[in-house]
């Protein structure tokens, strides 16, 4: 956590990240808020999967289309088309349901409100929101994210641990360049958010994103029977929440 923390203050732009172990958060400036750009699709996914029409059946080819480009490949249409289904109440209802603080949604997607915190609650067990029948596929398009976008967190796996992740990157420019993800080895859950603004490229946004997981992922590379944590014993709380850079929608 210090390695990570040290690293990130010495980046340019403003970063925020999170980890969850079971009942424990830790990280940096967890509660500032950031426009969600894409990291927001997961959201969107769950939702959809929740819907009346959709929880109880088989998925069809039409929910498959509008699904995998959305997950895998962060389509934008597709994403559109999906929150036009679920709307700004499916979403409100999904981070109720989750317990999220900070969540707001926004008519223009890309720009809804987040903050680390909530994104990592959701993500340690974002498989338990979804209904029964359709884990499986949430599960599978999370974790088959196309290489072209498996920069950050996805680079820096560690081995023996399951990865499922969304990024968001907004106009690729920098302004916003943030990942969200669950890693899962057995039983053991780890998540994790690194939300970036304001970074001087999308290059180095997508380099800082690898830096920070690759920190707070270092005591997970090899895994050992009673082996220490890699976090601190006590939460560390937010220490501020800030305004940031607005992310354009109309990319990832």
């Amino acid at each position: 956590m210090a390695a990570a923390r040290e690293y990130a203050a010495a980046r340019a732009g403003q970063i925020s990240f999170s980890v969850r172990t079971g009942g424990r958060l830790y990280g940096v400036d967890t509660r500032r808020t950031v426009p969600s750009a894409s990291v927001l699709k997961a959201m969107l996914l769950v939702a959809y999967l929740r819907e009346p029409d959709v929880r109880g059946r088989p998925l069809r080819r039409a929910d498959r289309a509008l699904l995998e480009p959305m997950i895998r490949w962060s389509d934008n249409v597709a994403a559109t088309r999906v929150r036009d289904i679920v709307g700004n109440g499916g979403l409100v209802r999904l981070a109720h349901r989750v317990g999220m603080r900070a969540f707001a949604p926004a008519a223009i997607w890309g720009l809804s409100r987040i903050d680390a915190a909530d994104q990592t609650l959701f993500f340690l067990h974002i498989d338990r929101y979804v209904p029964a029948r359709h884990r499986a596929t949430a599960l599978r398009l999370l974790s088959s994210i196309v290489p072209s976008q498996r920069w950050g967190i996805g680079r820096v796996r560690p081995a023996g641990w399951a990865l499922y992740f969304k990024g968001g990157w907004g106009s690729g420019t920098g302004a916003v360049d943030h990942q969200v993800a669950l890693l899962r080895r057995g039983k053991r859950r780890v998540s994790v958010a690194i939300l970036t603004t304001s970074s001087p490229s999308h290059a180095y946004g997508k380099q800082t994103l690898r830096g920070v997981a690759a920190r707070l992922l270092r005591g997970l590379a090899v895994p050992s029977p009673g082996s220490r944590s890699a976090w601190p014993k006590t939460t560390v709380p937010a220490s501020r929440t800030t305004s940031s850079t607005r992310a354009c929608a109309r990319r990832a």
